[in-house]
């Protein structure tokens, strides 16, 4: 679930405590969805109805050229929408597909919070998609310099599970802190400085 108003408070103080000794402006993002994914049900409806006339061809039935027709029509339309209930629709679409929209909406976002322009290119972005249970931790080159992969992909794969265990708050908070370990000894503050706000933005 996206987190309520007091909940994304407790997101914000824990930024503002990290920031307090550290360069690094942390800035966190909660996606509900990174696609609509509209052409997903459509595209299996369509396939599926296909074997439409494949099927028929071994039921006992008689149907002329228009009635095949029909039915596939019939059953184009109630899978088209029956494949639009988000719990099944999310199941249609591939992991790799999801994935790859998350990230590509992770890049924008980091580019429209303005991380990119940070003194010393210090921006830190912690993102997720929460129907596509997706992390991801983009750093500028001033953090990505002193901060290796292997301890992003450590932290967003504890923040990942609990996603997938519907704990976003708990994750946002685990994973601030742990940025924080990282930020605070590898990018120490050296000037009192807040460039971005530290409350979570909600897509």
């Amino acid at each position: 679930m996206l987190l309520n108003e007091e909940n994304q408070k407790r997101v914000a103080r824990a930024i503002a405590a990290i920031e307090r000794d550290t360069d690094a402006e942390l800035v966190t993002v909660l996606a509900r969805q990174a696609d609509d994914y509209r052409y997903i049900p459509m595209m299996w409806a369509a396939l599926l109805s296909l074997l439409v006339p494949l099927a028929l061809a071994f039921m006992p039935v008689g149907l002329d050229a228009l009635e095949t027709l029909l039915a596939q029509w019939t059953v184009l339309v109630v899978l088209a929408v029956l494949f639009r209930w988000p719990p099944l629709m999310m199941k249609l679409v591939p992991k790799r597909v999801k994935h790859w929209r998350a990230a590509n909406l992770a890049r924008r976002t980091f580019l429209d919070q303005g991380l990119h322009h940070t003194r010393g290119d210090h921006g830190v972005l912690i993102f997720v998609s929460e129907a596509e249970h997706y992390v991801e931790i983009l750093a500028d080159r001033g953090v990505a310099q002193h901060v290796p992969d292997e301890t992003w992909k450590k932290i967003v794969d504890t923040f990942t599970a609990h996603v997938q265990q519907g704990e976003v708050l708990n994750g946002f908070l685990e994973c601030i802190a742990s940025c924080g370990d990282q930020l605070i000894i590898k990018v120490p503050a050296t000037e009192k400085k807040n460039e971005l706000p530290n409350h979570l933005v909600i897509l």
